[in-house]
């Protein structure tokens, strides 16, 4: 099924300094909606007011159409949360979290380190859960700005704890996004091997 037969899911992107930033750009490319959560008031006020300023090896381009916040407090329920703040912050930030996820949420830990899948457990079903990795090189150039420096090969991988509707669902949508904004992304049907590598 193409993406331009799918609903469109929403997506928070908890997290949106330079990794989440970037990430959160390959997606808006691809087509996703996308609300990017983040206590940097000045990142996330200049993205509302003038848009994201997106630089690539291909070059520079403005995205717009974000919605942004300091919280999830307020943003409504997405069909998919993916956390990107530090890996010993994300327990602290899942009681805010939990205000945009409602019950078919898929969350996805694109974070550096292990385990991070483990404190998501607390908190939703592992079959409502993903992990994974990006292989980019991530800079914020400022507020507003951010920049890619990706590897080649693929860029961006991820997987389900445990296989569900839900996760083949989000899994799916996020690696066709993923893929049309230009950055080049896996759905693994066992991505252990690839983050073990890492």
């Amino acid at each position: 099924m193409k993406l331009e037969e799918e609903k469109t899911m929403k997506i928070a992107m908890v997290g949106s300094g330079a990794a989440g930033s970037v990430f959160a750009a390959y997606l808006r490319k691809g087509g996703a909606k996308l609300w990017l959560v983040d206590k940097y008031k000045a990142h996330m006020d200049k993205i509302a007011a003038d848009g994201l300023v997106f630089r690539t090896p291909e070059g520079e381009e403005v995205l717009t159409g974000f919605h942004t916040s300091a919280t999830a407090h307020d943003i409504g329920t997405m069909d998919i949360v993916i956390l990107m703040v530090k890996a010993t912050q994300t327990d602290g930030v899942m009681p805010d979290v939990m205000h945009c996820v409602g019950p078919d949420t898929v969350l996805v830990s694109l974070q550096n380190g292990i385990g991070n899948d483990e404190i998501l457990m607390k908190y939703v079903p592992k079959t409502r859960i993903m992990y994974g990795a990006g292989v980019i090189g991530t800079e914020l150039a400022g507020p507003g700005c951010c920049v890619s420096k990706p590897e080649d090969g693929i860029q961006m991988f991820f997987g389900a704890v445990e296989k569900s509707p839900e996760t083949d669902a989000a899994g799916k949508y996020l690696e066709e996004c993923f893929e049309r904004g230009g950055c080049h992304a896996s759905f693994e049907d066992d991505v252990r091997v690839l983050l073990w590598k890492k």
